[in-house]
């Protein structure tokens, strides 16, 4: 099993990448040094669930690029088998990474403020009989960030915090539904799944890149939920307002 997580943290034009995944790591930090530059980026390898790696990660970020700006938390595997380490990773490790983030971002830290993105997934608004758990870490991630998203707005940190959820995409991750060591009992599920990835579609990962960037840009942001899907494109959910 390797959970391959993964966490960006981006400091203005600088980024850090950070990967359990040595040679894919190593392979995106080339990526950006041939497109912007040597000097630009650093690779970080971390697994997530370790909170002092974790928090190293974040402050060799800073050391390196002397303030930190964005971060977006996006690990997350796909494992209803090993299911501890599926909450582990898709939700402790995003509101650890929000929490470090916070420390070097927040006004109540003397810091100047920032943006912090979580991803969730669609999941948590169709969830899959096929993945229990992992549809329960996606709503457990929109639920932290719109609470943590208000903190923030009534405490005055000075940080944007947004949550973006999308559908199918082509990645790794989405064949991880075909082995048993992934999907346990419920690989046997597997055709209706590829079913649904038929009806609704799969998403480039650009079209990922694009929503993320419009959440990094746009000041009026905050406690959102991004949708990305085939059918509609970048959307954003809404809430019916509270009453008693």
């Amino acid at each position: 099993m390797n959970p391959a997580p993964l966490l960006i943290v981006l400091c203005v034009l600088q980024v850090a990448v950070v990967d359990l995944n040595e040679i894919l790591g190593e392979q995106c930090k080339a990526q950006l040094d041939a497109e912007f530059g040597e000097g630009k980026s650093i690779f970080i390898q971390c697994d997530v669930t370790h909170g002092d790696a974790l928090r190293d990660a974040f402050q060799r970020t800073v050391d390196q690029f002397g303030r930190l700006d964005i971060a977006i938390n996006n690990a997350g595997i796909n494992n209803e088998k090993y299911w501890e380490k599926t909450i582990q990773v898709n939700l402790t490790s995003v509101i650890k990474g929000t929490y470090l983030a916070l420390e070097h971002m927040s006004k109540e830290y003397g810091k100047i403020g920032g943006t912090i993105i979580n991803v969730s997934s669609m999941a948590a608004f169709l969830h899959s009989p096929h993945q229990p758990v992992y549809t329960a870490t996606k709503h457990g991630v929109i639920g932290f960030t719109r609470a943590i998203a208000d903190a923030s707005l009534q405490g005055d940190y000075g940080v944007r915090i947004n949550v973006l959820c999308p559908a199918f995409v082509d990645t790794p991750l989405l064949h991880t539904v075909e082995n048993e060591d992934n999907m346990g009992k419920f690989v046997k599920f597997k055709d209706d799944f590829k079913r649904s990835m038929n009806k609704f579609g799969v998403l480039q990962p650009s079209l990922i890149a694009e929503g993320m960037m419009r959440l990094i840009t746009d000041n009026s942001l905050n406690g959102a939920v991004m949708k990305i899907t085939c059918s509609k494109g970048i959307h954003f959910h809404t809430y019916e307002p509270m009453s008693a």
